[in-house]
């Protein structure tokens, strides 16, 4: 398997740092609003690689933050007359309901920032220590030439960066020795949230918080870090130089970045009136198809989005869905059981489809090939399973395009909430089958409805159920 490391630029032969095991980490949004579709492509382009590396085998430890304290986050609760955490928490629940909607895997853990403070205050204080960082009039900042690699992601030479592009330069530059160093430490303004520190009671700067989230739940150096290429500099140059000069060691082995987002091929901005949060998508869409859109093109090119183009996305989709829902009839009202010599050997063909999904997605997760496979699979099972097949052929045929579908984080098969009147008509006939005795019937119906998230209790009164 091998994917494009942005630090060395090119693509490499994965090799964990520990046999079958994967440390990833991947930059959260920032809570202070519904989250955008910019914001859902690292969402989704991360899962699938997480998805297709458990899919390979790997035991994934993957944790992606929430940044619960920051300037925007303050303003939003200044504005509306609420407490930071009050905006943080609201936007974190609503951003999990996007997040759910998107099919998007739970992480192993979302920490929190303002549940980290001690430990940015302890890797802080251990710069200061090793003459990496330095305190004025209670702000604390990194001495960015010290750090000897500095912009070795970012490929992007100090000198050049000093004379060209002032906007890198921090308020309050006078103060710093050099205008590069940047924040690791501020002290309080009136009315914001601050935490006690031996520098001035304060908040940490933005970049401190993934090196120390990344370094208690990951451990000093993890195998990949990710998020969108927007992060490569100042976010993640500074992550590393903070990290291993805290260390001493590599932070991270491989660097995976996805490419922008466009809406209707402009830059999305709330000044030009594109700016589409996913929110708004899943009122015109079922989220499956932003998904979809969002595999359709390889994670490191540019995307652009329109609405012919979520149509094309949704009408591709409903192609797999279809064929997904056909073999389902097909393996339910099939009138054989078992599969003929002819449909076993034609089911051993669908392994090509297989190896073409794996092939693409081994080349730095090429999710447009691996959907190309997967249509290829949808022909064929198209074309070869039809009402003369057995329920073992369809079955088999419904599993292997499942177990692709899976791992890009398509739904193909969606179970359908049972009506309560049909609940009812199976009660009875349980009910039925215990009164004649037969109660391998009973248990089977019992099953049946466990399996769909029913839960039967036998009382005095009779039997009553409820929705898991």
């Amino acid at each position: 398997m091998k994917l494009f490391n942005t630090m060395t630029r090119k693509k490499e032969e994965f090799v964990p740092l520990e046999e079958g095991k994967v440390k990833m980490y991947v930059c959260g949004p920032t809570v202070y609003n519904l989250i955008h579709i910019g914001n859902a492509r690292p969402m989704i382009v991360f899962d699938t690689v997480r998805r297709y590396f458990e899919y390979k085998g790997y035991d994934v430890n993957f944790v992606s933050n929430f940044t619960d304290v920051d300037d925007k986050i303050i303003k939003k609760a200044i504005e509306e007359g609420v407490s930071a955490d009050e905006i943080s928490k609201r936007y974190i629940a609503e951003c999990k309901k996007d997040m759910e909607g998107m099919n998007i895997e739970p992480a192993t853990k979302n920490p929190l920032a303002t549940e980290e403070i001690c430990g940015m205050v302890e890797m802080i204080q251990q710069l200061i220590d090793k003459g990496y960082a330095y305190e004025k009039n209670g702000t604390v900042y990194f001495r960015t030439r010290q750090f000897k690699d500095y912009g070795k992601l970012s490929h992007k030479n100090l000198d050049d960066l000093r004379s060209g592009n002032r906007t890198l330069l921090v308020s309050g530059e006078d103060e710093k020795e050099d205008p590069l160093d940047f924040v690791l430490w501020k002290p309080k303004k009136e009315g914001e949230p601050s935490w006690e520190s031996p520098w001035s009671d304060g908040r940490p700067g933005w970049h401190i918080e993934c090196s120390v989230m990344s370094k208690k739940y990951l451990g000093e150096q993890i195998d990949i870090h990710a998020g969108g290429e927007d992060l490569v500099f100042p976010h993640h140059e500074n992550e590393i130089a903070q990290s291993e000069a805290a260390n001493g060691k590599e932070f991270a082995k491989y660097w995976m970045h996805n490419a922008f987002l466009n809406i209707d091929n402009h830059k999305m901005s709330k000044s030009l009136g594109n700016f589409r949060t996913v929110r708004e998508i899943s009122e015109q869409y079922d989220l499956q198809v932003l998904r979809f859109f969002m595999l359709s093109a390889h994670y490191r090119s540019p995307l652009n989005f329109s609405a012919d183009l979520m149509e094309a996305s949704k009408n591709g989709l409903d192609r797999i869905v279809n064929a997904a829902e056909n073999l389902k009839y097909l393996s339910e009202n099939a009138k054989t059981a078992d599969m003929s010599p002819e449909e076993k050997e034609a089911l051993a063909k669908t392994e090509e489809y297989v190896k073409a999904f794996e092939t693409a997605m081994d080349d730095d997760f090429n999710t447009a090939d691996a959907i190309a496979a997967v249509f290829d699979l949808v022909k064929y099972c198209n074309t070869t399973a039809g009402e003369d097949s057995s329920a073992a052929y369809a079955k088999g045929l419904l599993e292997v395009l499942e177990k692709l579908c899976n791992v890009l984080g398509l739904i193909v098969v969606k179970e359908t909430e049972m009506l309560d009147e049909d609940i009812e008509a199976l009660i009875e006939e349980r009910q039925a089958a215990r009164k004649a005795k037969d109660f391998a019937r009973a248990d089977e119906i019992r099953d049946e409805l466990a399996a769909r998230g029913i839960i039967l209790e036998d009382t005095r009164e009779g039997v009553k159920w409820k929705r898991a």
